[in-house]
């Protein structure tokens, strides 16, 4: 039996309220909260222990979606996102989203939440220590390889753990491509918009006609749950935004990397 309680439906619009604000401020997305909240709520639903993880990533995609464009809109009025660099790394996201979410539908849930636990948690440390010891930014050009990369690395991140892959590209983006935290995060936001549509693309094809879909699925991306949380993420993406302009580099990337950290260990805690 399916259930949408009133209290489940006001814990999602909370949540994903959060999620889209974290979103807009980090540019990682906002999958790091919908994720863990769809694998908290969605049992209470009703939904199959053996779909619970799958349906999770996939919906947190397709929600990050409108969420990732809302975000990247407002990086752009701010001169936050430099297109000739961004071209490239949604090329390399695209190919990472598709091969992420391959790999993602063949691993079980308990194995896919281990391993999301552990990314968190390890791009937290790197981003944490390396800190102090960033680079100078860069002044010229941006090798067509590094964005390459930085982009396979973000989309296949983003498709395999459900999380928009700013998660991984935003550390990639200050620490190899050498650029400041503001034009990472809006680079981050657009990289996102193709990653997360590509990702759930590929959830709703490996869960098509699945046996035990709840009502209003397409493949395991759940259309009820995302029409309920997709108004606030967006809506709050953009407040994110603001405020993301107004804090200084040192707090943008100690919120990030302690945020990080908090959702792995209690994914990893979870499990035990």
């Amino acid at each position: 039996m399916h259930v949408y309680s009133l209290q489940i439906i006001l814990l999602l619009t909370l949540l994903g309220s959060l999620a889209g604000f974290l979103a807009g401020l980090l540019g990682i997305g906002g999958g790091i909260i919908l994720v863990p909240l769809f694998l908290w709520v969605f049992p209470l639903c009703g939904f199959s222990p053996e779909i619970v993880v799958h349906a999770a990533f996939g919906t947190s995609l397709a929600i990050i979606i409108p969420t990732s464009v809302s975000s990247t809109l407002g990086h752009r009025k701010q001169g936050n996102v430099d297109w000739h660099q961004v071209m490239p790394l949604v090329s390399g996201g695209l190919v990472g989203a598709v091969v992420g979410a391959s790999l993602a539908a063949g691993l079980s849930g308990p194995w896919l939440k281990g391993l999301f636990g552990g990314m968190q948690i390890l791009v937290a440390l790197k981003l944490y220590f390396s800190h102090p010891y960033f680079p100078p930014e860069r002044s010229e050009k941006v090798p067509l390889r590094l964005l390459l990369l930085v982009g396979l690395c973000g989309g296949g991140f983003s498709a395999f753990f459900g999380v928009g892959g700013g998660v991984i590209a935003v550390p990639m983006m200050i620490m190899i491509l050498h650029l400041p935290i503001h034009l990472a995060v809006g680079n981050s936001s657009a990289l996102i918009v193709v990653s997360s549509l590509f990702g759930a693309l590929s959830y709703v094809f490996y869960g098509w006609k699945l046996p035990g879909l709840p009502p209003f699925s397409l493949g395991y991306v759940n259309l009820l749950v995302m029409a309920i949380v997709t108004p606030f993420t967006v809506l709050f993406a953009r407040l994110g935004v603001r405020v993301a302009g107004r804090i200084s580099h040192d707090k943008l990337v100690n919120i990030f990397a302690g945020l990080l950290m908090l959702i792995g260990l209690r994914m990893l805690v979870r499990l035990l």
